[in-house]
């Protein structure tokens, strides 16, 4: 999957995204083939859930644009540090 990936990024100018499959961004991640993160985080306590990245993956991740919608809904924008 990861080199479908890379393909799909270099035929184009425009922004690839995934929506909702924690099982897909954890293959990429550890391909290195996400350039960005955004994170749409919604004032809603419901107790535990799946995690984004599993406790042994460690990412940096720079903040890079935030915002807060009306209904409180905080949009942010990360990119992974490379070293």
């Amino acid at each position: 999957m990861p080199e479908v990936v890379r393909i799909l990024k270099d035929q184009t100018n425009g922004v690839l995204g995934i929506m909702g499959s924690g099982e897909l961004i954890k293959a990429l991640l550890s391909a290195d083939v996400i350039d960005e993160y955004l994170l749409m985080i919604h004032p809603l306590v419901l107790g535990t859930g799946r995690r984004l990245f599993p406790e042994q993956v460690k990412l940096a991740l720079r903040l890079t644009h935030c915002v807060t919608s009306s209904a409180g809904v905080v949009i942010a924008t990360y990119e992974p540090e490379k070293e």
